[in-house]
């Protein structure tokens, strides 16, 4: 079956159609190790000739991952949208983890390498996905929220990212931040955007950790290989944790705290959406205060 064909078949049971809701922070206390999965989690994001979406009630975002191989892969509308089509009201955030791709948006073509983002605004009828090399395809991870105003549709290879540098070694947590959509980068209506990538012997991110009341946030870990990784959630004083393989999708509500620990190093993609875009507007928690 072509890519196309598989496309088609698909149609829009590719997004899923229930969104993912979160509960309340009291409601944490009784939740099941699988509850906490079927919450918090979202596996196998990617499949070969296949665009897996999942809608949420996190500012609503919308977290999907696109791996065209032999064809193109269209932008499908949703129901959930209510919209004429999916971008209508909303904008969106690609970043590349695969093989050489690229995105085609009413006419106009961005090629991304690994790690290049691609921006496309409110207001963009015609959206497409493609490898440029069908034995190392592209993987597209998106994020796509509401929006209200339209900034042009722009790209950034990782290398014009400003890198921020964190951590240090002797605390395992030495790490690079490369923004990409955000108020000193890609401008866009709510939607921020980037990653952060952990130095080999590194394996703590985001610690010590924060909560932001004013944004939700969606954490993306890949280049895991074969390590695991403890994401950890929840209230400062009431936490929890999920255990995550390579690709898994963390979902952190704008009252819960969010870092982790892998048995290796690997990166992540950050994304947040909410009241306002101020990469540093967060309430920091002090690490001798978690439970």
């Amino acid at each position: 079956m072509t890519c196309r064909a598989a496309v088609f078949l698909q149609n829009c049971g590719m997004l899923e159609n229930s969104i993912r809701r979160t509960p309340r922070p009291q409601d944490l206390i009784g939740m099941s190790t699988q509850e906490l999965r079927d919450t918090f989690q979202i596996s196998q994001i990617f499949a070969p000739c296949k665009i897996t979406g999942h809608f949420t009630d996190l500012d609503r975002l919308f977290v999907a991952g696109v791996m065209p191989v032999a064809s193109p892969i269209e932008l499908p509308n949703h129901k959930e949208t209510g919209r004429a089509f999916f971008l209508e009201r909303r904008e969106l955030g690609a970043i590349n983890i695969g093989g050489p791709g690229k995105v085609i948006a009413d006419g106009q073509t961005f090629a991304l390498e690994k790690l290049d983002c691609v921006y496309l605004p409110m207001g963009t009828k015609s959206v497409s996905f493609a490898s440029a090399d069908a034995n190392n395809s592209a993987k597209f991870y998106l994020l796509s929220c509401p929006a209200h105003s339209a900034h042009p549709a722009r790209m950034m290879k990782s290398s014009e990212a400003a890198p921020v540098h964190l951590g240090a070694q002797e605390t395992s947590n030495k790490r690079t931040i490369y923004k990409f959509i955000h108020q000193g980068g890609i401008q866009s209506c709510q939607l921020v955007m980037g990653l952060t990538a952990l130095e080999p012997g590194n394996v703590w991110n985001s610690f010590p950790p924060h909560t932001h009341w004013r944004r939700t946030e969606i954490y993306f870990y890949f280049d895991l290989g074969s390590n695991v990784l403890s994401h950890f959630l929840g209230e400062p004083q009431e936490t929890r944790h999920l255990f995550m393989h390579n690709e898994d999708v963390a979902l952190s509500p704008n009252w819960s705290m969010h870092f982790g620990v892998g048995t290796g190093n690997y990166k992540f993609i950050w994304g947040m959406a909410g009241e306002n875009q101020v990469f540093d507007d967060m309430d920091a928690v002090k690490p001798l205060d978690l439970r």
